[in-house]
């Protein structure tokens, strides 16, 4: 009887490779994937999601036009033909619309994230590619064109920016009412909340209640002849934000006497309602934490849930301190708070590129960086893994195991092995043993301890031994 070498045992064996390679990123949701509350569920009478993304493309199809011809207008795959000057008239003529139309139409595409601004180029974001196939991709881009109304519809230029500013920010309340309503609701009510909500903020703000001059006050406006300036009133900008939501699409007017959430408005609604409440439950106060305990209280969210609570604590720091604590973070111990800072740093995006650039020469962040970079640059999430190299995915398959064993189940874990690029197990063991990743040795004896086939079991426990002893 011959004995063989274990690498032979294991190339031989055919229970020894791996049932199916899968795409990197599918490994990155290994770590995020855990059994959370239900979902809420929309109010009663909310269109499912393929009908909201129906309406959702109707409202902005002019913009999917104009962002794809500036993509085929230009062959150079690197970006796109911003419209500007000449080229908006190309863009009119070849579209069969008016200058005005072009215009706008470029503007919601920049807003709603189908075309990506990075310098002086524009390329196409990767909602445009997905426009066709991917319902929720077409509602995100929606929702992002809805929270900025006031951009798409400009407020009157002899109207002071600080009374445009107390409008936008009383308008959620406008929104819960009519959310609330589920029906028309006069504009005469309307009016009387926006100006109850104006007052509190102007209050609240020391702008009306304080004597101008007084400490900590701020100065009453003024007119050009320097006398003090009433108060704007609100009723010329109530009927400004109203069509500026209908222009959007969230809610229709009656010849301006009531105005109805549209089922897109009524459903983005109730999306950021719940986001607050969300977030509001946190138990442990996430947006008030520093980085570290924020992350690990937003371990347990669903991805949507957790980018909210992203954004409210980015919203209560700087840029500059933010990244700087989101990238501490990256450099720790814990490979679950090293992919969550990622997942936060892509929301606070652009802002964050030259930092994230820098720590891709950091051998621990180099692949989660890589990704963000690819991902920022419009490569589609499921294709960014392509950027990275063989070396380099392997550690991050490590390092995700990593992060699931300490944190997950095992059954995620074994779900985890059929995430490596390696087709077999030698070829993942052989790579693993001299990729260095310093947590290699837990990761592959937590591996043979979840595993039921003894063989595969006894394969990783003798690389975990080798890689322990320096035997690699």
């Amino acid at each position: 009887m011959t004995s063989r070498k274990p690498d032979e045992q294991l190339a031989r064996n055919p229970r020894l490779r791996l049932v199916r390679p899968r795409p990197l990123t599918s490994a990155r949701k290994a770590v995020t994937t855990r059994r959370t509350r239900p979902a809420p569920r929309p109010p009663e009478g909310t269109p499912p999601p393929s009908e909201l993304a129906r309406q959702a493309r109707g409202v902005l199809s002019e913009a999917v036009r104009i962002a794809r011809w500036a993509a085929a207008v230009d062959g150079d795959a690197a970006g796109t033909v911003p419209l500007t000057g000449g080229t908006e008239e190309r863009a009119a003529a070849a579209l069969a619309l008016s200058l005005d139309q072009v215009r706008a139409g470029w503007d919601r595409a920049r807003l709603a994230g189908l075309v990506e601004l990075h310098g002086g180029t524009a390329r196409p974001g990767w909602r445009l590619r997905a426009w066709d196939r991917d319902d929720m991709a077409v509602l995100r881009g929606w929702v992002a064109l809805f929270d900025a109304w006031s951009l798409v519809h400009p407020a009157p230029g002899d109207v002071a920016p600080t009374a445009v500013a107390e409008v936008v920010e009383a308008v959620p309340q406008l929104l819960s009412l009519l959310q609330l309503s589920a029906g028309p609701v006069l504009v005469p009510a309307l009016l009387d909340l926006l100006e109850q909500r104006v007052a509190e903020l102007r209050e609240e703000r020391c702008e009306v209640a304080c004597a101008p001059g007084a400490p900590g006050a701020p100065d009453a406006p003024v007119d050009p002849a320097g006398r003090t300036a009433a108060p704007v009133p609100v009723a010329p900008l109530l009927d400004w934000a109203l069509d500026g939501l209908a222009a959007v699409g969230a809610l229709t007017l009656d010849r301006g006497r009531s105005a109805t959430l549209t089922p897109l408005g009524n459903w983005a609604v109730w999306v950021k309602l719940e986001q607050i409440c969300v977030a509001a439950q946190s138990p442990a106060g996430n947006i008030e934490q520093p980085a570290e305990d924020m992350l690990r209280g937003c371990a347990r969210l669903t991805p949507g849930p957790a980018r909210a609570e992203y954004r409210a604590w980015l919203a209560a720091r700087t840029v500059a301190v933010a990244v700087a604590e989101l990238l501490a973070v990256a450099r720790g111990e814990d490979a679950l708070l090293r992919g969550l800072a990622f997942e936060a740093l892509r929301v606070v995006g652009a802002p964050a590129e030259s930092e994230v650039r820098a720590a891709a020469t950091e051998a621990s962040l180099r692949p989660y960086a890589l990704l963000w970079l690819a991902e920022y640059d419009g490569v589609d999430p499921e294709d960014a893994h392509d950027v990275l190299t063989r070396d380099e995915a392997t550690w991050l398959w490590v390092d995700t195991a990593a992060a699931v064993a300490d944190h997950g189940e095992p059954q995620l874990l074994l779900r985890h092995l059929d995430a490596a690029v390696q087709g077999t197990v030698p070829a993942l063991l052989d790579e693993v043993r001299s990729g260095g990743h310093p947590r290699t040795v837990q990761v592959l004896v937590a591996l043979a301890a979840a595993h039921p086939d003894p063989a595969l079991a006894k394969a990783l426990r003798r690389a975990a031994f080798q890689v322990h002893t320096g035997g690699a």
